[in-house]
């Protein structure tokens, strides 16, 4: 897993969303502020 600096710009990624729809990041550049937030399943041990 590669490592980004703080202040970095993130690479684009697409991911699924819950609305079974592929959200890019670039879908917000320049409109919005991005938080990624990974959490684990509830119950499953970390």
């Amino acid at each position: 897993m590669a490592l980004i600096a703080a202040g970095a710009t993130a690479p684009d990624f697409t991911l699924d969303s819950h609305l079974d729809k592929s959200v890019s990041l670039a879908d917000y550049k320049g409109t919005k502020n991005v938080l990624l937030v990974s959490y684990p399943l509830d119950f499953t041990p970390t």
